[in-house]
């Protein structure tokens, strides 16, 4: 390589860290240059995700799928033909019985909800229900890796951060990608590891920003008591021009991201203490969600949601933990639908209200669901056949999509994937989910990996 050609090649790699560079002064360059490479792939039926994340694995025999052949046989054996040969999380070589549906259900507008859920029966007309899902893990941190990132394998980008990748930020002060984590009353919840919204071997810049209520939403993002804004303007500029130099003598990626990092940070100090503030919301929208103030409480990260996506932040999820209830799950389902059906309902009705609804998809679920066969007072990991339900832009309201069988162990009909809920929420964010890639080690990687189908018939 002569001199000359690797002179201009520093030249063009410069450029580009120069480019990077102006384009945080510059947002709308920002997000330009963060779109997918070849633009959205169809258009676009919504323009961001809300995913209420119901960690521990909710039953989805006390939630929406009724099993009346379960009340009639309880505490009969169950049926060895469909469990030989099959993983059983704790309930291996035990004596396997049939446990009755804990809870009522009721039909409104032709779904079948338990009666836990009121509020979400109440809007019932907007939800679509899947009763078929499916999973590959049946313990909960593979498959909270799984439902995330399509692997069980740890270390690669998760669902939010491919989306902030391939079709950038509509915020210019905010992440593309924020997370909540509620707890309620109940047993000691089961942590939820760091990893599930990783950039993985995404650029950093793109992993998910744990947001905490109460308290500093995010931490060391205040400002040190007597440093004015303009002094920290100047260490700002001052670090980002030595981080400039380094850039143009190693060409390093993670360095833009630094760069990046800092002037989010820098924005971050005024946008979140107006997006925590509260004050300008009325009285009957707290009473709507049931929001008491910044409590940590799912209801009010439901809320923070809804103004989050008002914001333009493109996926945003909700952890609510502790839904494993391998013993006491009738008092224990009974304090978590307590704790979260009146806001996830609240957030449907609220979007509605404010025009948000048809461009945004809800979705609400767990990494798996609960076993037709009894643990004591509990119910074991089961991820044959398990309900989540969507919401929203794109997704078709009233319907219930898919069934198990009569005992509620295997999905029988219609059956979907978690690639393919990935492929079709992609779709509906006008991406094809086979032609979002990122080379890493050698191979394109996607987020349904070589797998999933778009699932047509729950489309609007």
């Amino acid at each position: 390589m002569t001199p000359e050609t690797v002179a201009c090649r520093r030249t063009f790699l410069t450029g580009l860290g120069a480019l990077g560079l102006a384009s945080l002064v510059e947002p709308e360059r920002l997000r330009a240059q963060e779109a997918l490479p070849a633009g959205r792939h169809r258009v676009a039926k919504a323009k961001r995700i809300i995913w209420l994340y119901m960690a521990g694995g909710p039953s989805h025999l006390e939630t929406f799928d009724y099993k009346p052949e379960l009340g009639r046989r309880h505490g009969e054996p169950f049926p060895e033909s469909l469990t030989k040969g099959q993983p059983i999380a704790q309930l291996q070589g035990a004596r396997l019985s049939c446990m009755a549906p804990q809870f009522p259900f009721r039909k409104v507008a032709g779904q079948e909800v338990s009666t836990l859920f009121p509020h979400i029966a109440g809007v019932s007309k907007k939800i679509c229900i899947i009763r078929s899902m499916i999973t590959e893990q049946i313990n909960h941190d593979p498959a909270h890796t799984f439902m995330n990132t399509g692997t069980p394998i740890s270390g690669r980008p998760s669902m939010g951060s491919w989306l902030w990748y391939g079709l950038g930020n509509d915020s210019q002060n905010l992440p593309g990608f924020v997370v909540f984590v509620s707890t309620g009353k109940g047993r000691s919840p089961q942590p939820i590891a760091t990893r599930q919204w990783s950039g993985g071997f995404l650029p950093s810049r793109y992993q998910g920003v744990h947001f905490r209520t109460p308290g500093e939403p995010i931490h060391y993002l205040s400002r040190p008591p007597g440093v004015s804004t303009d002094q920290q303007r100047d260490v700002v500029d001052a670090v980002r021009a030595l981080n400039r130099v380094q850039n143009e003598a190693v060409d390093d990626p993670e360095i833009a991201t630094r760069i990046a990092q800092y002037e989010m940070a820098f924005r971050l100090q005024t946008s979140v203490p107006a997006l925590m503030d509260l004050s300008d919301e009325s009285a009957e929208t707290l009473r709507l969600y049931g929001v008491k103030g910044l409590d940590g409480s799912f209801a009010t990260n439901c809320l923070l949601a809804r103004r989050l996506a008002e914001r333009g932040v493109r996926f945003i999820q909700l952890y609510h933990r502790d839904w494993d209830f391998h013993d006491g799950l009738k008092g224990y389902m009974q304090m978590k639908a307590e704790e979260t059906d009146q806001a996830a309902a609240a957030l449907l009705v609220d979007f509605d209200q404010r025009g948000l609804l048809d461009e945004t998809i809800v979705v609400w679920g767990g990494e798996f669901g609960r076993t037709p066969m009894g643990q004591g007072t509990g119910r074991d990991h089961h991820m044959k056949g398990f309900s989540v339900w969507l919401a929203g832009g794109g997704i078709q309201g009233g319907i219930t999509h898919g069934a198990t069988d009569d005992f509620g162990y295997n999905a029988v009909d219609d059956v979907v994937h978690v690639h393919d809920l990935h492929a079709t929420i992609l779709h509906l964010l006008g991406i094809d989910h086979t032609r979002l890639t990122f080379k890493f080690q050698g191979r394109d990687f996607r987020l349904t990996d070589v797998h999933g189908h778009v699932v047509k018939k729950i489309l609007a």
